[in-house]
């Protein structure tokens, strides 16, 4: 039986190589990256609108969201004083940097960035020991950003993840590609990105640990993806169906209840596929228009006049316990029941070492 190694980013140091994955609006925060963080990975707080149940949140959304991003570190900070904890906020976000610099002041120690190329992430980190982590889905990707950083700001990632196209909420593949089983599979996805930061990790004479993300639920899927090179993987779906998840009970239940043919693919408002648990509201989204009744202009490439529905409003209703957005990986429909973090965990932890 292997032991698994615990995952070094830099100075940062967690006993157990799983990054919990930030999800949003409001599933992942404080209660969940706690529990993560004291069984010994690392937990991650979903930034995105994340002062959703602020009273000044639709008239002031900016210092709603800054004050609650400060509330939920703090509070995981307090719950899990010896882990090691993150924030994942999107590039495609309206206040980003502001978002960013927040989570900083907070002496958060990682920060996790998909949805688009993070190029100037680590201007706003410098002089700080918060380690930036983008997200990619190729190894495309992790080599225009390390070029990016090296030229730019003279610095290599601490951290890639690369996710699959088997993960939840937004996905970096096309929908057709998607729907057509024609993407590219995790496995080779791992070994490209590897390849990609090669050159930079010989340049800077230090890892760059690569963690795989996407449909990994197991334990096998641990050993799996480590045996490859990986230095760790990040898990969203198997974490949601814990008692410490800060989602509504309601959406919880979802997952649990929730068969094979009920995951399916969306088409999100910024033009991105996404992965979700069918309900009345995809239901709606497929007979067309929902109507947006405020913008809270949180993303980019968003158009409230054009948009098919508002996401913030959908994934707000969801992690509430109304009707909204339930985003799932694909494996989703495999959770039997919700159970403490520190049992999965050690479960997670005895099947991989069982394996290697």
């Amino acid at each position: 039986m292997g032991k698994l190694e615990s995952l070094k980013i830099g100075n940062l140091e967690a006993r157990v190589p799983i990054i919990q994955g930030g999800m949003g609006i409001g599933i992942s925060l404080s209660g969940l990256a706690s529990a993560v963080a004291n069984a010994g990975g690392i937990g991650i707080i979903s930034g995105v609108q994340i002062g959703f149940k602020e009273p000044d949140f639709v008239k002031n959304n900016l210092e709603a969201n800054r004050r609650a991003l400060r509330k939920e570190i703090r509070r995981a900070r307090e719950l899990a004083p010896e882990g090691v904890l993150g924030v994942n906020l999107l590039a495609a976000m309206t206040t980003y940097d502001e978002l960013i610099l927040t989570a900083i002041e907070e002496g958060i120690d990682l920060i996790i960035t998909g949805a688009g190329l993070p190029l100037d992430l680590p201007k706003l980190v410098q002089g700080t020991r918060t380690k930036v982590a983008p997200v990619v889905s190729s190894g495309k990707a992790a080599a225009v950003i390390s070029k990016a950083y090296d030229r730019r700001h003279g610095v290599a990632a601490d951290l890639f993840i690369v996710e699959g196209p088997e993960a939840g909420g937004h996905l970096g593949f096309k929908k057709e590609q998607v729907l057509s089983g024609e993407t590219p599979k995790l496995e080779d996805l791992v070994v490209e990105v590897l390849e990609a930061v090669k050159p930079y990790e010989e340049k800077y004479g230090r890892k760059i640990p690569v963690v795989a993300a996407g449909g990994i639920f197991t334990g096998e899927d641990i050993a799996r993806f480590i045996s490859l090179g990986a230095a760790g993987v990040q898990m969203g779906t198997r974490f949601v169906a814990t008692e410490e998840c800060d989602a509504d009970l309601s959406f919880k239940e979802a997952y649990v209840a929730s068969r094979k043919e009920d995951i399916r693919i969306v088409q999100s408002p910024v033009g991105m596929p996404g992965r979700a648990i069918a309900n009345a509201f995809t239901e709606r989204m497929d007979e067309g228009k929902i109507p947006v009744k405020r913008c809270y202009n949180c993303l980019v490439p968003c158009d409230p006049r054009t948009t098919p529905y508002c996401i913030s409003d959908a994934l707000m209703h969801s992690a509430t316990g109304e009707t909204g957005l339930l985003f799932a990986g694909s494996n989703a429909w495999r959770v039997e029941e919700i159970v403490p973090v520190a049992k999965l965990m050690d479960e997670l932890t005895r099947d991989a070492e069982n394996l290697l």
